[in-house]
């Protein structure tokens, strides 16, 4: 691990020494003379100072996802997503998420997020690497059930993880027969 993280630090200076030679390389010849002599232009300074901005926004794009290849390599990666379906039974709260008894991961929602859940959107829980081979997953979602309640539910899954990248969906759905919550895995291929 600490050779990934040389890696992450040589790459950061490589960024930085980057940005530092496109903007001294940006100015050129003839904008530092002027700047000698006090003629430079403001307004091809604000110009200069904007193209510095862009490339180093791209940089730190590029580097972005550097580090994402470098610590989450796609043979050993494993995601966790969470996604609801209408709500009418269940208010979410907070998940706790357990791979292999180790806590991976804790999330407490806000209102906002609870909502944009509801209107369809997917919550990246976790991302991390797991070695090849057979693993359980355990959730435990936390919040306000049927009739106002207080409401504390698990759902688990045994999985095997093999080569490449591994997904999984956590669920919650509103089931009309029971009139309860349910939480469901979905393992993706």
């Amino acid at each position: 691990m600490r050779a990934g993280h040389d890696a992450l630090a040589a790459l950061r200076a490589m960024a930085c020494g980057l940005v530092l030679a496109a903007s001294c390389g940006s100015l050129g010849a003839e904008a530092i003379v002027e700047a000698s002599t006090g003629k430079l232009e403001p307004l091809a300074l604000d110009g200069e100072i904007e193209q510095i901005k862009e490339e180093v926004l791209d940089l730190n794009r590029e580097l972005f996802l550097l580090e994402e290849e470098l610590l989450f390599p796609a043979n050993t990666q494993v995601a966790v997503y969470l996604a609801m379906d209408t709500g009418n039974f269940f208010g979410l709260d907070s998940v706790q998420l357990s791979i292999n008894d180790k806590e991976v991961a804790k999330y407490l929602y806000t209102e906002r997020e609870v909502d944009a859940l509801y209107r369809g959107g997917v919550h990246r829980l976790f991302m991390g690497n797991l070695k090849a081979g057979d693993h359980e997953l355990v959730a435990v979602f936390t919040g306000v059930g049927p009739h106002g309640r207080d409401y504390r539910r698990a759902t688990s899954v045994e999985f095997t993880k093999g080569l490449g990248a591994r997904f999984m969906e956590l669920t919650i759905r509103d089931s009309g027969a029971s009139l309860q919550p349910e939480f469901q895995v979905r393992l993706w291929e």
